[in-house]
């Protein structure tokens, strides 16, 4: 099992509190003889779905010496669990779980912003002090 990112708990927290029902932590993706896991699966109650939509999120701190080289191996893991889903569990939305000091501080800049764009990546921005949703950005 893999370590904990240090906002892990702040990111489920934010979750839970924005009324997603946290059914996987981890997440288990299993292709065959694969076996890889995203942090966490959540989804929304019946009475207040939303868009019936089933959530795996990958969280991200992006503490590392270089946000690009943390960038970029971010891209590569979503690439991957991603095509896996589409394989295993296609009625599940992926996304990139990260602060919001990472987003002022590297995902407004020009350069990330071009690679957001271009890659479509799903991102969920969380206040890590309150342990609230800033943003959904799909």
């Amino acid at each position: 099992m893999p370590r904990l990112d240090i906002i892990h708990n702040s990111v489920k927290s934010a979750l839970i509190k924005d009324g997603w029902l946290i059914t996987d932590d981890p997440y288990v993706i299993q292709y065959r003889r694969t076996v890889l896991y995203a942090d966490l699966g959540a989804e929304r109650p019946i009475a207040v779905e939303r868009n019936g939509q089933k959530l795996v999120v990958e969280v991200k701190s992006f503490v590392g010496a270089s946000k690009m080289q943390d960038f970029k191996e971010a891209l590569g893991q979503y690439d991957i669990y991603r095509y896996l889903l589409e394989e295993v569990a296609s009625d599940r939305k992926l996304y990139v779980a990260i602060s919001d000091i990472a987003y002022n501080a590297f995902f407004t800049q020009d350069v990330t912003q071009l690679i957001l764009n271009k890659h479509q990546l799903p991102i969920i921005v969380v206040d890590i002090e309150t342990e609230e949703i800033l943003q959904w950005i799909n």
